[in-house]
């Protein structure tokens, strides 16, 4: 059995600030396979890569996404606040995918659109013509691959909808009805269980593998977790510590 896809969560974040240009460089440099980043829309249209609601936690700052433009996000600091002790600006989305571009080599993002959201579809119709500027709205042997994640259903069904040839993940940090039998909402391709799922549910892998679905397992940091997801067999871990993980299934 190949060896699973090794995802940055939020880039190489327990070594630099999440979700910034330096956490994606480096887990790049740590041979990451892909990395995941979190998408918010800001009230004049732009899709940044912050994970909380607000921005009080991971800046100097203090207020909702939603609420703030770019240019006042881009006057806080998203690093001090990490033991690297760096200052960094907020990513925009498209930032992103030319970091991506440049690593040299085939890589994946995995971009999880935030909701619930004052916005509602206005996030996946943003993340539509992002991709659509940069080519990678479908498939074509480009060197980034894209694919979306949410926990909300909607939200999956509305990329399949917009972006059919994107790969959609439904994330899952409960078992929502009909999932036993190995079924997704809306048909997506792949299902992300947590590792604290998938421990209570020693089934489900099994049950989503013969329902033909692939298995992206979040957050995996200790060589247990490590252990764990490829007892289970699992396509993708998505990890904080990329370098660490690759370093596990060597």
């Amino acid at each position: 059995m190949a060896a699973p896809l090794v995802f940055a969560h939020r880039g190489a974040s327990a070594a630099q600030p999440e979700n910034t240009l330096a956490a994606y460089e480096r887990a790049f440099a740590d041979g990451a396979d892909g990395v995941e980043c979190d998408v918010r829309l800001t009230r004049d249209g732009h899709l940044v890569c912050v994970h909380d609601r607000r921005v009080d936690r991971t800046s100097d700052g203090r207020g909702r996404v939603s609420q703030l433009t770019l240019a006042e996000l881009r006057a806080l600091d998203f690093g001090s606040w990490h033991g690297a002790g760096r200052p960094a600006t907020v990513v925009v989305l498209d930032e992103l995918i030319d970091v991506a571009a440049a690593a040299g080599r085939p890589v994946e993002l995995l971009v999880e659109t935030k909701h619930p959201s004052r916005y509602g579809a206005a996030v996946e119709r943003a993340l539509h013509a992002t991709l659509r500027r940069h080519g990678l709205d479908r498939p074509g042997g480009r060197p980034v691959g894209v694919t979306a994640m949410s926990f909300a259903p909607s939200a999956v069904r509305r990329v399949r909808q917009l972006l059919p040839g994107v790969p959609t993940v439904q994330l899952l940090d409960l078992l929502p009805p009909g999932l036993r039998t190995g079924r997704v909402p809306f048909g997506a391709p792949i299902a992300g269980p947590s590792v604290a799922l998938l421990r209570s549910r020693p089934g489900l892998a099994a049950a989503l593998r013969a329902a033909g679905k692939r298995l992206y397992l979040w957050t995996v940091n200790t060589d247990a977790e490590v252990d764990l997801a490829l007892r289970h067999g699992v396509d993708g871990i998505i990890t904080d510590r990329p370098d660490a993980v690759r370093h596990r299934l060597r």
